[in-house]
């Protein structure tokens, strides 16, 4: 299968992404909090209100474009591929590291205090349930699974589909990403109460939506460049512009505002998300590269070592330019994700190396000769 360049870009800007929000993330978590946001946020100044807003708020698109990515090149699945062997597959490639990650986070911050010994245990002991208490940031691998789950049963109506069904079931996405802010100022909306959550659209939400989407652009979207880059550009400004204001408008200096109501449009699965990830996304698909330059390709493989193992690497920097050089926060909250950055790249090349090492940063032998 011949590789698709720009698919690697946006594997590097959405992991890039990931860090700036968990580095913002930092300068709004309410007393308590670790390296991410708490149940409740505090903003203590007008200048951390704005600079969290523009750099997290445009940064919330990093999900979906994970989403968006894995669903191009995975669905419909190939012909002639059977369920298990999908399963198996995907399996391999990231569970053992998800496994060995939830291990580290378990026991590794027990060496500098930032766990005690019955943390550790409890979060050893529900690792087949949950994402261990410093490691909020592994949430997302569990939706992923759901989606690899459902690619088997969604693949052949996706491949027999045509454009128009196919937007029909689009139109549906988009119109579920609204119920968040209907249920903000309309309240429970239709079906929805204390005993059922399943609202009437609730089969056409989720990122389920991203996933259809994302197949449509591959197979049925025609655009010339020149369009996509309006449409895209258009796409992405509004988007980046509606998500960035949800927070700021909200984020009152110095007033305690539980997380999830100050976070309402930083929601991946909602419309301002929605129209900001596929700006972004139509935007790279404007690159029409033959080959995938060396460092972008290396980066992209060692994404997702890169992106599991960050946040061991996201407090030292924290304390080094927000604690230590106190400097400003639109200067450290950049200046902490590119030290992060660089150094899970670093360190996810370097055990990639290892023998055994693509069990715990999910390059393969075969992938890390290619970055070589």
């Amino acid at each position: 299968m011949k590789r698709i360049v720009f698919l690697d870009y946006i594997r590097v800007f959405a992991c890039f992404l990931v860090m700036l929000v968990h580095a913002s993330e930092n300068y709004y978590g309410a007393p308590g909090a670790t390296d991410m946001a708490g149940p409740q946020s505090l903003l203590l100044n007008d200048t951390d209100r704005f600079w969290v807003s523009v750099y997290d708020g445009f940064s919330r698109m990093a999900v979906p474009l994970f989403m968006i990515v894995s669903a191009f090149l995975l669905v419909p699945m190939k012909e002639g591929q059977s369920a298990r062997e999908f399963y198996r597959r995907r399996a391999l490639r990231i569970l053992p590291p998800f496994f060995i990650f939830m291990v580290l986070y378990s026991t590794v911050p027990l060496f500098w205090g930032q766990i005690d010994p019955s943390t550790s245990a409890q979060d050893l002991s529900r690792i087949l349930l949950n994402f261990p208490t410093l490691a909020g940031h592994l949430w997302f691998i569990y939706p992923l699974i759901g989606l690899y789950l459902f690619i088997p049963i969604i693949s052949p109506w996706l491949a027999k589909v045509s454009a128009k069904e196919e937007r029909f079931f689009i139109v549906l996405f988009v119109i579920s990403t609204l119920i968040p802010y209907l249920n903000r100022f309309a309240g429970e909306v239709w079906g929805q109460c204390f005993w059922n959550e399943f609202h009437t659209l609730w089969y056409f939400s989720g990122y389920l939506g991203y996933l259809v989407l994302a197949h449509y652009i591959r197979v049925h979207l025609t655009w010339d460049t020149k369009k996509r880059l309006a449409v895209g550009s258009l796409l992405t400004v509004v988007g980046a512009v509606w998500t960035i204001l949800s927070f700021y408008i909200q984020a009152i200096p110095g007033k305690i505002i539980d997380t999830p109501e100050l976070e309402i449009g930083w929601s991946f699965c909602t419309f301002n998300c929605l129209m900001l990830t596929t700006g972004a996304f139509l935007l790279f698909t404007c690159i029409k590269k033959e080959r995938t330059p060396r460092i972008i390709l290396q980066l992209s493989e060692l994404s997702y070592g890169m992106y599991l193992m960050h946040i061991f690497w996201l407090g030292l920097w924290v304390s080094v330019f927000k604690t230590n050089l106190e400097l400003a926060t639109g200067i450290a909250i950049p200046a902490i994700a590119v030290s992060t950055f660089v150094c899970c790249w670093v360190s996810s090349l370097l055990i990639s190396y290892l023998p055994g090492g693509q069990w715990v940063v999910g390059t393969s032998s075969i992938r890390r000769k290619a970055i070589s």
